[in-house]
């Protein structure tokens, strides 16, 4: 058993968190230059899942703290994930089973989180936190603005700030005063949706595709008045053009491809583009191939290229999905091949890269 705890969790990952090439990767000299001078985000990453630990290098799957480090990543924001279907797709998924359940028991998860996505999402939290104080001072999870600052102010090599986010609401539970459990717990982010429909709304892979219920219009309010960021990445189209319709507050998509380029049920069609940049938000381009049609740094660029062409340059942002369940086609350290690749000027890079982000959470992050 205590054996089953250490090989089981890696021999899951390595099966789904797959690289296509290793590195060290071929980049030019003057995108590693030009990756120096940059606040690189990124706004999402499923890594707290899977029991490695974050500070430590290792070449099971696609981040950890030192490979941020070699690439120069000044945020990473961390999504808890609490519920996974079995027979996961992008179609249509009824939510009557849950495979985190399983992982949970073979990591050695506390008991209580078996059957609980709420406690599995305190747990987790836990977790980054252990590593924020492991790391003395390397890591920080940022809370307020004020974080946000200091941070960027005492910016120094190597520091990693992160932002802690909930993939999907069902650690809710149904219950809206779990917003302020989690908020409590140091979440600043939550999708409405995951591959499944919630009680918040429907998702883009639930077999309704139904838009915001009542308690997720109550949720929309919680959210803002929290100084939560609130993610469509995998809401359905109706529940884009809910929440995008009440929304005060800067909301994202934190990882996700646009059918301009990749036309599936997953990514944003022109106009659910254009509902999430009016609110002032942004649109996180992934690295997987569902995403962007292709395997390639030169695939997610030409994503990238799409997106700022109908929204502005202004609204996108990189969303890895790293350690998601995906095959990407280099881990963290091949970062600056998407660098290289874009066709953009300069400026627009730095918007891209990070700047966007850091201007979105100056918005929504609570004083």
């Amino acid at each position: 058993m205590v054996g089953a705890k250490f090989w089981v969790p890696r021999v899951v990952e390595g099966r789904y968190n797959r690289v296509r090439i290793r590195p060290p990767y071929a980049i030019p000299v003057e995108a590693t230059n030009l990756q120096k001078t940059l606040f690189v985000a990124d706004l999402h990453a499923d890594t707290l899942l899977w029991g490695r630990d974050l500070l430590t290098r290792t070449t099971i799957g696609h981040v950890d703290l030192p490979r941020l480090q070699q690439t120069n990543v000044s945020l990473q924001f961390f999504t808890v994930v609490t519920s996974i279907p079995r027979n996961l797709n992008i179609e249509s998924n009824s939510g009557s089973s849950d495979l985190v359940r399983y992982l949970a028991i073979a990591e050695g998860w506390p008991a209580r989180t078996w059957n609980s996505p709420k406690e599995r999402a305190l747990y987790q939290a836990g977790r980054l936190r252990r590593f924020e104080s492991d790391s003395h001072g390397t890591l920080v999870i940022l809370r307020t603005r004020a974080d946000l600052a200091q941070f960027l102010a005492s910016r120094e090599p190597h520091r990693l700030a992160t932002i802690l986010g909930a993939e999907g609401a069902q650690p809710l539970g149904g219950r809206l005063e779990n917003v302020d459990v989690l908020w409590a717990a140091g979440y600043r982010l939550m999708s409405a949706t995951h591959f499944t429909d919630t009680a918040v709304g429907g998702s883009a892979s639930g077999p309704r595709k139904s838009g915001l219920t009542d308690l997720g219009r109550r949720w929309v309010h919680a959210m803002e008045a929290k100084g939560m960021l609130i993610d469509l990445a995998h809401a359905s189209p109706a529940t884009v053009r809910d929440v995008t319709s009440m929304a005060t507050k800067p909301v994202i998509v934190s990882h996700r491809g646009v059918k301009g380029t990749c036309d599936n049920n997953r990514n944003l069609s022109d106009d659910e583009m254009r509902a999430v940049a009016r609110t002032g938000g942004v649109i996180g381009i992934g690295y997987w191939e569902a995403a962007v049609c292709g395997r390639d740094a030169d695939a997610i660029a030409r994503a990238i290229l799409y997106t700022a062409r109908i929204v502005g340059v202004e609204h996108v942002a990189l969303g890895s999905d790293f350690d998601g369940s995906t095959t990407t086609s280099f881990d963290a350290t091949g970062i600056p091949l998407i660098t290289d690749a874009q066709g953009l000027s300069k400026h627009e890079i730095r918007l891209v890269i990070g700047e966007n982000v850091l201007r979105v959470l100056s918005r929504t992050l609570p004083d």
